[in-house]
């Protein structure tokens, strides 16, 4: 028995040791991202080897471009990156529930709390929370509510122009486009250094003309868009070698002139491809005054195909009639190249309406920080839309606080110090957007929960400018409500993920086959 204790005491101290270090890491995380939230948060430089700079308060942006090798650190960048493909922000928020959480966590279970117990309470903790948050949740009343611009401004970190561009191009998309939950509003968003910020109905390709010879703007153009390279059939090298190979190559250039032939008198005055376009379909599409673009990213070539009604082919299926062919055109109101920024602009499309927000600013920094607000401020309209909206300023994470702090005196056994771990978690938003804002923590957090209980409101918070207590919702202020419970649910899992290893074993390299 006496050889048995030493070992069990190992097991523990492994066990903490995997634990403080994987905390540790986090916090670093963490910390790292803390300092940007709420409306007096700081900016982040980040610096690479070549000495490139970005600028940036967004959350995402500062973890996914970070140096991080710790697994757990990596575990919580990943959550992050994970919210923001989901929901498009809120990523600093389930940074900073995660962190406490963990951190919290690690503090019981150094205290004798079982770590199963720890788990079961933060499960049941953020599953309550969500739910309460999910109650006090409103709807929006469609894109003419007023509530959209103040989730788009809050978003937006107060910029007024990327706000309402957020929601102009919102209107311009229409309530059920911005449903379809394939379409993202986030993804309409382009930047240019220098360029005059703007949102309108229509389509960017991010490229120029193939030839500066081709027309720079054409009026009511139909448009072919081929998923293929504009080039004869490939045929094998050593094919050419035989004489039949040889016929059948002569045949395939002889096909393919026909087919140019074909796009010239279908009166075709835009061409679009994903790859790129033969010498000979170059020069054909310049002599009968064709606008071509090649190698165009799948996304826009997506976009393109809605907005203007076409349905993208192979190169094959140019071999078929010219009735047939004119079946899979598309059609807009006019295309034109901004020489000096060059991406071409295609407005009036004949299929669903499309819209674009094109962000300016005076440098290369700053327009990618204006492009990441935008994007935010795009999400949030969409999102708030869809889902309802909830106070922001991290007053409803307090009032899910309170809801556990109730529920907390019903909780049998050390799953409530589990519990205790989410109730101190939901607190730590308003600490930090306080702390960030020059005040006392402590001493705002709990007057914004003493405030809540006497008047009975979950919107209750602390203006960042005079520190006082006022309501969120009568100043406007507001998140959607997918951001807050999906951070909340990303954070819950993470922690629960990393409060459940044991130990930290490195792996072996494998040996790779020869």
């Amino acid at each position: 028995m006496a050889s048995k204790e030493p070992r069990e005491e190992s097991q523990v101290d492994d066990r903490m040791a995997a634990l403080i270090t994987n905390s540790a890491a986090v916090r670093a995380v963490v910390a790292s991202v803390e300092g940007t939230i709420g409306p007096k948060g700081l900016d982040t430089m980040l610096v690479d080897k070549f000495g490139d700079v970005v600028i940036t308060n967004d959350g995402c942006t500062i973890l996914s471009r970070m140096e991080a090798n710790h697994p757990a650190a990596r575990m919580l960048i990943n959550v992050a990156e994970a919210q923001q493909d989901e929901v498009g922000d809120g990523t600093t928020t389930a940074s900073i529930l995660a962190g406490a959480l963990i951190s919290n966590g690690v503090e019981q279970i150094s205290r004798g709390v079982p770590v199963a117990r720890v788990i079961e309470g933060i499960r049941q903790g953020v599953d309550s929370a969500i739910e309460m948050i999910k109650r006090s949740s409103r709807q929006v009343r469609g894109l003419d509510d007023h509530v959209l611009r103040q989730v788009a401004l809050t978003s937006a970190r107060g910029c007024q122009d990327l706000a309402d561009l957020a929601l102009q191009a919102a209107r311009l998309v229409g309530e059920e486009k911005l449903r379809d939950p394939a379409f993202r509003l986030r993804d309409i968003i382009m930047a240019q250094e220098g360029a005059a910020s703007e949102a309108f109905l229509g389509v960017v390709i991010d490229k120029g003309r193939m030839n500066k010879a081709m027309p720079r703007s054409k009026k009511d153009v139909w448009i072919l868009i081929l998923d293929d390279a504009m080039e004869p059939e490939p045929i094998e090298s050593e094919a050419l070698s035989t004489e039949a190979g040889f016929r059948r190559y002569l045949q395939l250039q002889e096909s393919f002139k026909e087919n140019l032939q074909k796009i010239i008198d279908l009166d075709i005055g835009l061409v679009v491809t994903c790859r790129g376009i033969s010498e000979v379909a170059e020069e054909a599409l310049v002599d009968a005054g064709i606008m071509a673009i090649e190698r165009v990213s799948s996304r826009e070539m997506r976009a393109l195909a809605e907005h203007t009604g076409a349905r993208p082919i192979k190169r094959r299926s140019l071999s078929r009639s010219k009735e047939e062919i004119r079946s899979y055109l598309g059609h807009a109101e006019s295309v034109s190249e901004d020489e000096r920024f060059s991406y071409i602009k295609i407005l009036g499309g004949a299929g669903q309406p499309m819209a674009t927000i094109l962000v300016g600013a005076a440098t290369d920094e700053v327009v990618g920080e204006r492009e990441r607000i935008a994007q935010d401020a795009a999400s949030s309209v969409q999102a708030a839309l869809i889902h309802g909206i909830v106070p922001g300023g991290g007053s409803i994470e307090i009032a899910a606080a309170r809801a556990l702090q109730k529920l907390r005196h019903t909780v049998c056994g050390m799953v409530g110090y589990g519990l205790d771990c989410v109730i101190d978690a939901l607190k730590r938003p308003l600490s930090q957007i306080v702390t960030n804002a020059g005040f006392n923590a402590l001493e705002k957090v709990e007057q914004a929960v003493s405030s809540q209980e006497r008047l009975g409101k979950d919107s209750i918070g602390v203006d960042c400018d005079t520190g006082e207590i006022v309501d969120m919702a009568e100043l406007g202020i507001f998140d959607p409500t997918l951001v807050k419970c999906y951070a909340l649910k990303a954070a819950g899992e993470v922690a629960e993920a990393i409060l459940r290893i044991d130990k930290i074993i490195r792996k072996r390299e494998e040996q790779q086959s020869q």
